[in-house]
């Protein structure tokens, strides 16, 4: 029975995706509803309801806790938790139709679920299947990001270490699941931007390449999202740009991290893994797509085709490949590592913009400052009059003047744009990974 219990809400939640990604007409989703419907009608045949709570991270059943399937749908389960769902129960008599319009229901933004929700339900013909809310979670202060923020953020970088694994070991991606986090990244990156690219500006300082890679893929989709792609293709591009450096994985740790000069050998193969991950990635065209291979193949091209792999003839580089080398260049000056420092975001727009028309398309790099700022946002920035404050988003007209709140001391706190303060300035930037550390939860 629990068994029938998990692949029921395995289903569900497929059919969920499958709505989000092709919309209510589409075959795809009327196949995944048909299957969704037919796992709960056969659950519902032997009892009268099935009810799935979510506690903390954690799926339960009865008295059961499903952790197998919890760590499996963690995306969902941030989802769901993000418009007040804990509790979801289905009761014998649950028709197609119902079940299509509950579907439809929770595929809402999360800003719509407002009021009563069950006499929502009523007005939808919706009669066996019932919700309810989480309590407002006292866990999160106001400060900084939310929980639930960083749960996805956190959950997120889960699954790409699972399908970066899972391709590396040549197994089977759990695409639907991989899709899901990226959809949920992309929707959240229209209501909540500053939180999510502030958790990509601090979780950097873990270290691992697989926030390195998540980091690139929510830049990707965000300067995609600015750039007017439609939703479709920016998830494409969040996939493309989560496996560009899959070949790079197979190079040893050792020679990636060593701290001298790479002799001729050791540089040839690295620059190999840009082959290797296209090669990689043709395996995976039936369910990814072309794109991963494209971006795999062509990061390192260059936008005047003078890196790497060597091309017999010239060939522009793809769009998706140049959004997806301006974001990991980013991320990688960004980023400290074992065998470099990070560089503040001064030092990281001085460095790109001296390889622009060379290495970046000049046009595309303008459009990336101009979206990200020259101060990203979260940035922790002292000020010409010693206070201390945090960068909330980028200005408009000028990229060096960003919207800021003073943290720093108690007496000044306040909002500010920088753009009508003249007389303020920012003098420096603070490493929050060393003395800008104690302010990052004080905006």
């Amino acid at each position: 029975m629990l068994n029938n219990i998990e692949e029921a809400f395995k289903a569900l939640l497929s059919c969920l995706q499958s709505l989000k990604m092709y919309g209510q007409a589409h075959p795809m989703f009327q196949k995944s509803l048909d299957k969704a419907f037919e796992a709960l009608s056969e659950v519902l045949s032997t009892r009268q309801d099935m009810v799935i709570g979510i506690v903390g991270q954690d799926l339960a059943f009865e008295k059961e806790v499903l952790f197998d399937l919890a760590k499996i749908l963690r995306p969902a389960i941030v989802y769901l938790k993000e418009r007040n769902i804990e509790r979801i129960a289905f009761y014998r008599g649950l028709t197609k139709e119902e079940l299509g319009s509950f579907v439809n229901f929770i595929a809402a933004p999360k800003a719509d679920f407002k009021g009563d929700v069950q006499a929502a339900f009523s007005l939808l013909g919706i009669e066996h299947v019932s919700i309810s809310k989480l309590k407002v979670d006292p866990n999160n202060k106001g400060g900084g990001f939310s929980l639930a923020q960083a749960e996805l953020y956190d959950s997120s970088a889960d699954i790409v270490g699972q399908a970066l694994s899972g391709v590396l070991n040549s197994e089977k991606v759990d695409h639907l699941a991989l899709k899901f986090s990226l959809n949920n990244i992309i929707e959240n990156l229209s209501t909540q931007r500053q939180e999510l690219l502030q958790l990509a500006t601090v979780k950097r300082y873990d270290m691992e390449t697989y926030m390195h890679m998540l980091n690139v893929s929510i830049f990707s989709m965000y300067f995609a999202s600015c750039l007017g792609f439609d939703k479709a293709d920016i998830l494409n591009i969040g996939i493309a740009a989560m496996y560009h450096d899959i070949g790079k994985l197979f190079i040893s740790r050792k020679i990636l991290h060593k701290p001298g000069e790479l002799t001729d050998q050791e540089f040839v193969r690295i620059k190999s893994h840009t082959l290797m991950g296209a090669e990689i990635m043709m395996r995976y065209i039936d369910t990814l797509g072309i794109l991963p291979v494209v971006v795999a193949y062509e990061h390192h091209l260059k936008f005047d085709a003078s890196g790497y792999p060597h091309l017999p003839f010239l060939r522009k580089q793809h769009i998706a490949s140049s959004i997806v080398s301006i974001c990991d260049v980013y991320d990688a000056l960004s980023q400290r590592r074992g065998y470099k420092q990070d560089y503040s975001p001064d030092v990281v727009y001085n460095l790109m913009n001296r390889d622009r028309g060379s290495y970046f398309d000049p046009e595309l790099l303008d459009k990336f400052f101009k979206f990200m700022g020259y101060w990203p946002i979260g940035s922790v920035v002292a000020l010409n009059d010693g206070s201390i404050a945090l960068v909330k988003s980028p200005s408009e007209t000028d990229i060096r003047r960003p919207k800021i709140q003073i943290v720093a001391p108690p007496e000044k706190k306040r909002l500010v744009d920088l753009t009508q303060e003249p007389a303020l300035s920012i003098e420096r930037y603070l490493n929050p990974w060393k003395e800008g550390k104690e302010y990052l939860e004080m905006g």
